[in-house]
C-alpha cells in the first residue's frame, strides 16, 4: 500500500458569529428579571462600569447620608433610641450592654425563618410519631414514602421496592412487614397516599367517607362499573346499579369532591417559587383618540464608564513593567464596560422595535381587548417590519410579556397561524366561536366534532374537522362523550 501526504488549498465562505454577536442573542433572550440580575452582576464585577446617577452619592453607598448634608457619624445605639418617643418607652434589654460571653447562662432569643418548604416527605415522616411503630417497620414505611411520586402515588410494585430496600439495608423482611408497612402508608392523611392507580386512590378515600347512601353508591361505582363511569355511560350505570336520575346524580356528586392527587396538598412551593411573578417588558396604552403607545419597561439603571478609567491615559515609553499592566487592565475593563453598554442600548432599541411591530399588525386587538381580534401572525410579518433576522425576533419575543389595560399577556400569544393560506382569520378567533359553541351547547347531548364543524361552516370559517378536534383539545374540551352531563 502506497502512502502519500499532500498539501491542497481550498477557499470557501461560511458565516461565523463573533462572541460579542452570541453574547447580545443571549441578552436578548433575557427576561425584565433576568437583565436586571445581569446588570447587577456587571457593576460588581466591572469597575469600569457605574450607574449615571452614581455621582449624587457620597461616601459609602451602603450608609444613609446625612438629611442636613453634612456627615453621618451616628452611633447604632443613638439610632434605636430614635425609634421611641423617649428613654421611658424603650424596652429593659436595649439598656442592658451587649458584652456577654459564651460562658453567660443568659438566653438570648434568636429569630429564625419558619420551615416553609417541608418537603411531603418530611410531613409524612413526621405522622409516623403517632404510630407504635418498631424501628425495622419504622424505616420500611419511610423507604415506601421515599417511592411515592409528586401525586402520592405508589407507580412501582411493592415487590420490587421489598428487593431494593434489602439490597440497599442487608436485612430481611417477610411480607407480613411489608404488607404493614404499605398499610400503614395508605393510612396517613391525605386519604388516598399509596395508591396504585386513580380507582385505587378514589377508593382509598371512598372508604373514610360516612355510611351514607349516596357514599355506598358511589363506592360500588369505582369498584365494580369504573369503566363506564370514566366513558361516562350513566344510562348503562343507572341501569345496572338500578337507581334513579337523583341518586345517580348525588353519588356522581360525592365522585366529584374527591382528589385524584392527594400528594399535592403536602408539596408546598418553595419560596423562591411563591416569589416569583411575572414582570412584563413593555406596556401597550392607548389613549382617547385610539393611539396606541409601546414603552419599554425597563428597571435597568443608565450605565456609564466611570471617570477614572474614560480619563487614563496609555503609559510612556519608558514605564516600566506594573504601569503597562495596570494600563492593560484599565483598557480591558473599560472595553467591556463600552461593549456591555452598547449591546443593552441594541437591546433595548432591538425589543422596542419588535413590539412597536407587534403593536401595529395586532392594533385591533390593543383597541378592543378582543382576543378574537387578533390577526395572523408569524415571525416573517416581524421580520418585513423591523427588518430584522427571524432569529433575532424570536430571541426578541421569547418569555415576554405586555401590559394592557385589559391584563398581562405573553407576547407568544400573538403569533399565530391562518388555518389556511389564503384565509384571513386567526386561530384565536376561530377558537372563541367554537369555545362559544361549546359553552352554549346542550349539556345533556353534546355536540361532536362533525357538528361543531358544521357550525362554524356556517359562519364562515370552512376548515376540517380534524382542525376542529385539534382546536377543542388546545382549550381543554374533551370529545362530546366525556362532556355530558
Amino acid at each position: 500500500m502506497n502512502e502519500k501526504l499532500d498539501i491542497t488549498q481550498q477557499m470557501r465562505q461560511q458565516q461565523v458569529l463573533s462572541p460579542q454577536l452570541v453574547q447580545f442573542g443571549r441578552y436578548l433572550e433575557m427576561s425584565a428579571q433576568e437583565i436586571e440580575d445581569e446588570v447587577c452582576r456587571q457593576l460588581d464585577d466591572n469597575p469600569a462600569l457605574e450607574r449615571r446617577d452614581d455621582a449624587e452619592y457620597t461616601g459609602n453607598a451602603n450608609e444613609p447620608a446625612a438629611a442636613d448634608g453634612g456627615e453621618f457619624d451616628e452611633s447604632a445605639e443613638q439610632l434605636q433610641r430614635a425609634d421611641y418617643r423617649d428613654d421611658e418607652d424603650m424596652p429593659e434589654y436595649q439598656f442592658r450592654a451587649a458584652n456577654a460571653s459564651a460562658d453567660d447562662d443568659a438566653f438570648n432569643p434568636v429569630t429564625i425563618a419558619a420551615d416553609d418548604d417541608e418537603s411531603m416527605f418530611a410531613t409524612l415522616a413526621r405522622q409516623l410519631d403517632d404510630y407504635e411503630l418498631s424501628d425495622a417497620d419504622r424505616d420500611l414505611t419511610l423507604y415506601i414514602i421515599g417511592n411515592l411520586d409528586d401525586n402520592g402515588y405508589l407507580t412501582r410494585s411493592l415487590a420490587a421496592i421489598a428487593d431494593d430496600y434489602c439490597i440497599a439495608t442487608g436485612a430481611d423482611i417477610t411480607k407480613e412487614q411489608l404488607r404493614r408497612a404499605a398499610d400503614t402508608v395508605r393510612s396517613l392523611e391525605p386519604a388516598g397516599l399509596g395508591a396504585v392507580d386513580l380507582r385505587d386512590c378514589l377508593l382509598l378515600q371512598l372508604a373514610r367517607r360516612s355510611n351514607t347512601l349516596s357514599s355506598r353508591i358511589a363506592r360500588e361505582i369505582i369498584s365494580d362499573y369504573f369503566d363506564l363511569f370514566a366513558k361516562k355511560h350513566y344510562s348503562r350505570l343507572r341501569a345496572a346499579l338500578r337507581i334513579d336520575d337523583d341518586e345517580l346524580q348525588k353519588a356522581l356528586n360525592v365522585i366529584r369532591s374527591l382528589n385524584p392527587k392527594p400528594g399535592n396538598l403536602l408539596e408546598r412551593a418553595s419560596s423562591a417559587d411563591r416569589m416569583r411573578h411575572i414582570m412584563p417588558d413593555f406596556s401597550v396604552e392607548v389613549d382617547a383618540d385610539g393611539h396606541i403607545t409601546v414603552a419599554l419597561l425597563s428597571r435597568t439603571p443608565e450605565l456609564a464608564i466611570e471617570a477614572s478609567f474614560a480619563a487614563s491615559e496609555p503609559p510612556a515609553p519608558g514605564a516600566s513593567h506594573r504601569e503597562r499592566e495596570a494600563y492593560t487592565f484599565v483598557r480591558r475593563k473599560r472595553d467591556d464596560a463600552s461593549a456591555f453598554i452598547k449591546m443593552m442600548t441594541q437591546r433595548a432599541t432591538t425589543l422596542l422595535s419588535v413590539m412597536t411591530a407587534i403593536a401595529q399588525l395586532q392594533s385591533a386587538f390593543f383597541l378592543t381587548n378582543d382576543r378574537s381580534a387578533i390577526r395572523p401572525m408569524v415571525l416573517r410579518d416581524l421580520g418585513a417590519i423591523t427588518g430584522y433576522d427571524l432569529s433575532t425576533i424570536s430571541r426578541a419575543t421569547a418569555g415576554k410579556y405586555v401590559q394592557t389595560s385589559a391584563g398581562v399577556f405573553p407576547l407568544k400569544m400573538f403569533f399565530n397561524e391562518a388555518p389556511t393560506a389564503d384565509a384571513d382569520t386567526s386561530s384565536h378567533e376561530i377558537m372563541e366561536a367554537l369555545r362559544e359553541a361549546i359553552a352554549n351547547e346542550d349539556k345533556h347531548h353534546p355536540l361532536s366534532d362533525r357538528v361543531l364543524t358544521q357550525m362554524l361552516a356556517d359562519k364562515g370559517y370552512d376548515i376540517a374537522r380534524r382542525t376542529v378536534a385539534k382546536y377543542r383539545e388546545k382549550m381543554n374540551f374533551p370529545v362530546a362523550r366525556l362532556r355530558k352531563q
